[in-house]
């Protein structure tokens, strides 16, 4: 147990293992006990940092909604390297966390040695029906509290592969979702997954983006596949791996092939191994016919 402040924040995090860093971004739904199948897979070969975000359990949950917005969440990670003395890590991050791995990536892509982009995107595609379902979702939060708008966010089609694969894994999840603070979480919702930009409105600097990145989704987390597309489809150095019938927690309904892929990953980015972004496929050794 560790905690860095900043500005009178705390946050939260678990320092594991030793090697070359990884730092875990997680989930709105989730915190830094959501990658518990990772970070004890991966504390045999790497250092890892799970940190909870502010607002979230373990950190401070100020009350002020001025206190939360993506680029605070950004320095946020920014000052926990530092805190840490961590020159270049690892970025994993899992939808919210996803969307703060990415913006890290284009603020600071010398701090990122690689970036893993899974179940990102949200509100990027039918934007008009992501805003209803969020205004709906952060009056829950409000006016009915913690347990009523867990069951809303938990019940959700995206969420239902994981309670069909693994109904503990799931109770584990909603437990701990049953943890967090109710008036932080809407103000996470309202000022963080409402005012961050879309996916498409980061297309000029996804481009330009040159950090080695994989891209994970299930094809059952119908809101973020074209998103994930077109990660895939923008960032020069990106891969694209989809999981079969698979929802929006990936990284829990399907641990192994998680860890599995990353693993990869990794040591194809710590061998210098991962395609040049500016390779053609003619380039590539192998591939000319």
């Amino acid at each position: 147990m560790a905690l860095m402040t900043r500005e009178g924040i705390d946050i939260y995090y678990e320092d594991t293992g030793t090697g070359y860093p990884i730092i875990w971004s997680h989930e709105f739904g989730g915190d830094y006990r959501s990658w518990e199948p990772q970070v004890g897979y991966f504390s045999r070969t790497h250092r890892n940092i799970a940190y909870s975000n502010r607002g979230f359990p373990g950190s401070s949950a100020p009350e002020d909604p001025a206190a939360y917005s993506q680029e605070i969440l950004l320095d946020d990670l920014h000052a926990l390297m530092q805190h840490l003395a961590i020159d270049r890590a690892h970025i994993v991050g899992l939808s919210m966390g996803a969307s703060i791995a990415v913006n890290f990536g284009m603020h600071h892509p010398e701090l990122c040695a690689s970036l893993t982009l899974a179940s990102g995107g949200s509100g990027t595609v039918s934007r008009a029906e992501f805003e209803t379902q969020a205004h709906a979702l952060v009056s829950a939060f409000l006016e009915h509290g913690i347990e009523a708008a867990a069951q809303a966010l938990a019940g959700g089609p995206t969420r239902v592969p994981l309670k069909l694969k693994d109904p503990k894994g799931y109770d584990v999840f909603f437990a701990n979702l049953l943890e967090h603070d109710p008036v932080a979480m809407a103000h996470v919702y309202e000022n963080v997954q409402l005012k961050r930009p879309t996916f498409y409105q980061l297309e000029d600097g996804l481009r330009r983006l040159e950090v080695p990145t994989l891209i994970m989704v299930g094809d059952e987390d119908e809101p973020v596949i074209d998103p994930a597309l077109f990660l895939k489809r923008t960032i020069p150095g990106a891969g694209l791996r989809i999981f079969p019938r698979s929802g929006h927690c990936i990284n829990l309904e399907e641990p192994a092939e998680f860890n599995a892929q990353l693993a990869r990953f990794f040591d194809a980015v710590e061998r210098g191994k991962w395609v040049d972004p500016s390779a053609r496929p003619a380039d590539i050794p192998g591939t000319a016919r």
